[in-house]
Parts: C-alpha cells; structure tokens; sequence
C-alpha cells in the first residue's frame, strides 16, 4: 500500500493507517506510563492515595484551595501532634485533610486522634460518623509531606464545572488526533 493512500481504502481519510496506529499505540504508552508511575508512587509513599487537592478553604492560611498535596503512609511513623493528615471517614467518599489537634494513647500502646481544621472554630467530632470520637491510624490515609501551591485547581474546576471538563478533554483529543511528528 503506497503512502500517500488511507487506512482501510477510505476516501480522504484525513490519517494515513500507519500514522492512526501510532497516535493510538502512543495514547495507550501515555496512559500505561501514567499508571505505572501512580502505583509506583503508592509503593513508594504507603498511601493509596499519594497526591490530592486541596478541596476547602479548612486549612489556610497552611493550605489553600487548590494546593496539590504529596503524601506518605509508612506503618512506622508515629502520628503526632500538630501533623497534617488526610483521613477517610466511613460513609464519606471524599478524604478530608486536616490537623492532628490531640492523640490518646491507650495503656496497650493503640493510639487516636482528634483532628481540626486550621480555619475551622471547631475539633472534626461534628464531621466523624456519629458516635465516633476520635480518629484511628486505619483512617489514615496519607499524611502531608510537601505541596504545590493551587496546581489542583485545574482538577476542582473539572469537577465544579463538567462541561469545562468534557472541553479540556475535548482539547487534548483533538491534538492528540491532529499531532503529527
């Protein structure tokens, strides 16, 4: 099949065949690569999440909507006062990120502990699934080792406004289809 003709014998197929399965073979490489790296970074951190936004304004002036959060989980590290973490609480889909204000620690070595957020005039028991008082490590699901100041923003303007987002992807489908090397 000469160069110059298109894939399947199509008239004015815009894509010569070659170059269709090579966008399409460098969309899955980008996409596998993508994975990799995010499992990678769970191994690594010990968070089934390592990398969130900053949701609320519950933390400025340390964290502001949109701050892009790295976090570590490791089993060894002991939670401590003034930490920030980021905790799941049962019934709620979306982790909450906010800071250790008080641990108890049992005679048998088991710790808990209260949270608060930064800007909030109140501790998180209000936030807890009911009769819960006090936050345990298996809610944990990273604590905050560095941050990116509003990079996540793009990921809040996605989620607050859709067709925003079905835009953006929009965009990088087309220029993925129309990207010649």
């Amino acid at each position: 099949m000469p160069h110059s003709q298109s894939c399947l014998r199509l008239p004015r197929l815009p894509v010569p065949c070659h170059q269709l399965y090579y966008q399409v073979l460098n969309f899955g490489m980008i996409v596998s690569s993508a994975l990799m790296i995010w499992k990678g970074l769970m191994v690594i951190t010990g968070s089934e999440s390592p990398i969130v936004v900053v949701l609320s304004g519950s933390m400025e002036p340390a964290f502001h909507r949109g701050d892009l959060l790295f976090l570590t989980n490791r089993v060894e590290d002991p939670i401590r006062v003034g930490e920030i973490v980021v905790f799941r609480i049962e019934g709620r889909e979306i982790p909450i990120v906010h800071r250790v204000l008080k641990i108890h620690e049992k005679q048998n070595g088991h710790i808990k502990f209260l949270t608060k957020g930064d800007n909030n005039a109140v501790d998180d028991r209000g936030l807890y699934k009911q009769g819960q008082h006090w936050l345990e490590k298996k809610d944990v699901v990273g604590r905050a080792r560095g941050f990116v100041p509003y990079i996540g923003i793009v990921t809040i303007l996605m989620n607050d406004y859709p067709k925003f987002k079905y835009a953006v992807l929009f965009l990088l489908g087309l220029f993925v289809l129309v990207h010649r090397e």
